[in-house]
C-alpha cells in the first residue's frame, strides 16, 4: 500500500497507535501483517489483540464503519497514479474482473479487487492495496439500489466504466430493467471527462466529452484443446459464456491503453464455474456463487456443453430479488433445464419450487444446502455431469464442496 502516516488519518473513531505509519489496512485479524492497520467492524474489536501481535502497526474501531473505510480508500486513491477501471453488470462483473485483470498483469503493474470485494468495505480495502507503482487498478462495483454505485464512484474515481451487461437482477429494488441501466449508467455518469466507457450494444451513453466502446457481438472464436481463443488471445477456459465476458474485458483492455497479450491464463474467482472432477469420469460444475436468470441459462448451456453422453444432473436453488415476477422466472428456467437435457432437477429454497414443472424427467425438492446435500449423495451416481447454482443466501457451495469431497 501507498504508505500513510498515523496522524495523517482523520478522526474516524477509535484509534490506537503503536508505529508511525500504516503500510496496509485489513478487516480480518488473520491476514493482518507488520504494518498493517486493523479496521474492526463489528465483533472485530474482539481481536484487536490478535492483531497487535500478528504486528499490526494500529487498530482503530471505526464509529462509522462506511465513512471510515470511504475515508481510506480515498488517502490512498488520492497519491495514486494508477489507472482505475470500475466494473459493474448484471452478469459476468467478476469473471470480466478476473479475465481484465490477467490480460493487464501480462504487461503492467496491476491490482485487482479480490474475489467480489465491490461493496462499500470491498472497493476501499481494494484501493488501500495500491502501491506507488501501481500502474491500473481494477474494481468491481455492486448494485443494490439506486445511489450505491454513485457513492462507491466518488472513492474510486475510475478512469474506465465498464458495463457487462443488463438484465433482471435486483428488481425488487429498482422495480424493473428500466431501473436496472438506471443504477447501472451511474458508473458512466462518473466517468470524468475525456474518460472511457465500455458499454454493450443498446446502451444509451447521453454523454459527448467520453470515448464510448462497444464490444462486438460477433467475435473470432476458436475452441480447441480446453482453451477458447477469442479475437487473437488464447484463454484457458472452455464455457461457452465466458467468451462475452473475454470480449467485454479485451474492450477495456484497450481502454486502458495496453498490448493484447497472444495467451493468457486467468485465475478465477471460486464457485463460479469451477470444473471439478466427480467419480466414475463425472463433472462438477459449481457456480454456486450467485444466480439469476440470465446467469443461469449460461450456466444451463455449459452443462449441456460438457454433457458429452453423460447424465446431467441440476442442482439450482432460488434466484433472489426478483420481486414479483419471481415465480415466472423460476418456472422459465424449469423449462430452460428440461431444454438442456437436464434428467435429474433438485430444486432448493421455497421459490425453487417453480423448477419442477418445467419438463425435468426426475426431479425432486430440498429446503435448504443441508437438505440438498444429503439429497443430491443419493441423486449423484457414478460419471454425471452436476451443475450446482444458486443465489448467494442459499450457500449451495456446501453442496458441491460435499460432492467434490467424495473425488477427493
Amino acid at each position: 500500500m501507498i504508505p500513510l502516516r498515523v496522524e495523517e488519518l482523520p478522526q474516524l473513531g477509535k484509534l490506537d497507535a503503536h508505529a508511525g505509519e500504516i503500510t496496509g489496512v485489513q478487516v480480518d485479524s488473520r491476514r493482518v501483517e507488520r504494518g498493517d492497520l486493523f479496521v474492526a467492524v463489528g465483533r472485530g474489536a474482539e481481536f484487536r489483540n490478535e492483531a497487535l501481535v500478528r504486528g499490526a502497526a494500529a487498530t482503530l474501531v471505526p464509529e462509522q464503519p462506511f465513512e471510515a473505510f470511504a475515508a481510506l480508500g480515498s488517502l490512498v486513491r488520492d497519491r495514486s497514479s494508477a489507472r482505475v477501471v470500475g466494473i459493474t453488470g448484471s452478469t459476468g462483473k467478476t469473471s470480466t474482473k478476473d479475465i481484465l485483470a490477467a490480460l493487464c498483469a501480462a504487461s503492467a503493474r496491476t491490482v485487482a479487487a479480490e474475489a467480489s470485494f465491490n461493496n462499500e468495505i470491498g472497493v476501499p480495502l481494494t484501493l488501500c492495496r495500491l502501491e506507488p507503482d501501481t500502474e491500473v487498478c481494477i474494481l468491481e462495483l455492486a448494485m443494490r439500489g439506486f445511489g450505491q454505485i454513485a457513492d462507491l464512484c466518488r472513492i474510486a474515481r475510475p478512469h474506465v466504466g465498464v458495463i457487462t451487461n443488463v438484465g433482471p437482477v435486483h428488481l425488487e429494488l429498482v422495480g424493473s430493467l428500466e431501473g436496472v441501466q438506471q443504477a447501472k449508467g451511474e458508473l458512466i455518469a462518473a466517468l470524468p471527462t475525456g474518460g472511457t466507457a465500455v458499454v454493450p450494444e443498446g446502451f444509451p451513453v447521453e454523454r459527448d466529452d467520453i470515448e464510448v466502446i462497444r464490444p462486438p457481438e460477433r467475435p473470432q472464436v476458436r475452441a480447441e484443446q480446453g482453451r477458447t481463443t477469442v479475437d487473437g488471445v488464447s484463454f484457458n477456459f472452455r464455457a461457452e459464456h465466458q467468451v462475452a465476458n473475454a470480449v467485454v474485458a479485451l474492450a477495456a483492455l484497450d481502454a486502458v491503453g495496453l498490448r493484447r497479450p497472444e495467451r493468457v491464463e486467468v485465475e478465477f474467482s471460486p464457485w463460479r464455474g469451477e470444473e471439478l472432477p466427480l467419480p466414475g469420469g463425472g463433472l462438477l460444475i459449481n457456480d454456486a456463487y450467485n444466480a439469476n436468470p440470465v446467469s443461469m441459462r449460461a450456466a444451463l448451456r455449459q452443462l449441456g456443453a460438457n454433457a458429452a453422453g453423460r447424465r446431467r444432473v441440476a442442482i439450482l436453488g432460488d434466484m433472489a430479488e426478483l420481486g414479483r415476477a419471481a415465480p415466472v422466472y423460476h418456472e422459465e428456467i424449469g423449462r430452460e433445464a428440461a431444454r438442456h437435457g437436464v434428467e435429474v432437477l433438485l430444486a432448493v429454497g421455497e421459490l425453487a419450487r417453480g423448477y419442477l414443472d418445467g419438463g425435468v424427467p426426475h426431479t425432486s425438492w430440498a429446503p435448504n444446502a443441508e437438505a440438498a446435500a444429503a439429497e443430491a449423495a443419493e441423486l449423484v451416481q457414478p460419471g454425471d455431469v452436476v451443475l450446482v447454482k444458486a443465489s448467494r443466501a442459499l450457500g449451495l457451495e456446501r453442496v458441491a464442496e460435499a460432492l467434490a469431497a467424495v473425488s477427493a
